[in-house]
Formats: structure tokens, sequence, C-alpha cells
């Protein structure tokens, strides 16, 4: 099925839940369709992969430098690709994102695979990230920072689900590396993280905050938003 016969007349039924009573957490279960989800596991399928990460994983708009945690103007790669446009306006179009991001990467999943409770930088992207799941349901778990509280909801297949507020800064979110969530075997997932980036500089001087600002920053300051971020794995 061809892109222009798809994303086209969709209706932003209300299907808001913050599900799992998080503040700032909005949960789409039905984001895209069958149809919309099928072409766009074909559209990332035929895009190369990188594997620098325990998962492999793709990079448009800004390439993220998961190590020194930074993202800067030389990490630039272009616009989103033509399959991610229409997902990151119709994010805008219910308002779940008040732009179009800018950023987006693709996480593929095996069975035994995850990823690291983590706070996505602070400093690196805005308000608000939007996650939409493709192939499979898997469980994501939110850990509160200070009390370790943790809540779990079920990721659909063709759902997206939105953070910002508390869930965004005060709870951080893990997938759990296992080969099942809730007594049903995993299969692939692909998720699609669309965020805004921000190119931060510093007050006095006309160059990008790097990784030693971010080390100084975090000593001098245990609760800098540098020291809570946690590198993704």
């Amino acid at each position: 099925m061809r892109q222009l016969d798809l994303f086209v007349g969709a209706s932003p039924v209300d299907l808001r839940d913050t599900a799992i009573g998080l503040g700032g957490l909005v949960y789409v279960a039905e984001f895209l369709s069958p149809q919309e989800q099928e072409f766009l596991l074909n559209a990332v399928d035929l895009q190369p992969w990188r594997s620098d990460l325990k998962r492999r994983v793709q990079h448009y708009g800004y390439r993220y430098d998961y190590k020194a945690r930074q993202v800067d103007q030389s990490m630039y790669l272009g616009s989103l690709p033509a399959f991610a446009v229409p997902v990151a306006e119709r994010l805008v179009q219910f308002s779940f994102m008040t732009q179009v991001a800018d950023q987006l990467i693709v996480n593929e999943y095996m069975p035994g695979q995850g990823i690291t409770a983590h706070v996505d930088c602070e400093p690196c992207f805005g308000e608000t990230i939007a996650m939409v799941s493709l192939g499979w349901p898997y469980e994501m778990e939110f850990i509160h920072v200070e009390t370790s509280e943790t809540r779990a909801i079920l990721l659909a297949a063709g759902s997206a689900l939105v953070v910002s507020g508390d869930a965004r800064h005060k709870w951080q979110h893990q997938i759990k590396a296992r080969k099942s969530d809730r007594g049903t075997q995993r299969q692939r997932r692909i998720s699609l993280t669309f965020r805004n980036v921000i190119l931060a500089r510093k007050a006095d001087e006309n160059v990008l905050i790097n990784e030693h600002d971010q080390a100084w920053e975090a000593a001098q300051n245990p609760a800098s938003p540098w020291a809570r971020e946690v590198v993704e794995q």
C-alpha cells in the first residue's frame, strides 16, 4: 500500500488514558491502524541499522551520543525520513506534542533484549517525548527516581506512549531484558521514539555545551539534570 493511501482521514478519537496513574503520561492504544503499522515496519526494514548497542538502532534528524549523553549541531543528519513524517505530524495534530519532532530513534527489540532504566537526557531533549510501538506488545516499567516505586504498562502494537511533566522527569522507564511478558512469549518489537533536540549554549560563550561541562556541573551540583541522566543501553 502506498504511503499516500495511509495516514489520511484518521479521526482524533479521544483514547487518552493515564493507564497507570502517572501525571504527564498519555497512552493511546490504537494510535496507528494495522495497515499503517505494516507500512512502517516495511519502511524501517529497508533502512540501514546501527549495531553499536546491545540492540539495533536507527538515528534520524540528529544522532544521539549515548556515552557522552549529548547532542550538538555536528550530529545533525538531515530531516526525518519520509515514512516517519506523517507519524510525527499526527502527534501534533492530536495535541500530544506541541511541535513536529526533529529527532527520531528507531529501536529493535528481540526476545531477551531490553533497555536499562533511564530518564531521557533532560538538557538534550524537549519537554515531551513520544514512543510509538510496532510489531509486538512489550511491558515497560516506570520507576520513581526518589522512592523507587514501580508501575508497569503493556505497550500494544500500534500504540503511542507520550510522557511529559512528572512522567518525563520524575520517573525512569525501562524494558526488562527477558523473553516473555505476563506469560506470553515475546516476538520482535520496533519502537519509534520522537523527540525535539535542544542545542544548549553557554550563556557567556557561543559554543555548545559538551561532556566536560556536563561532568563539571554534575560534580558541583548533585541535583543537576546532568547528574540524574542514566546512560541508555
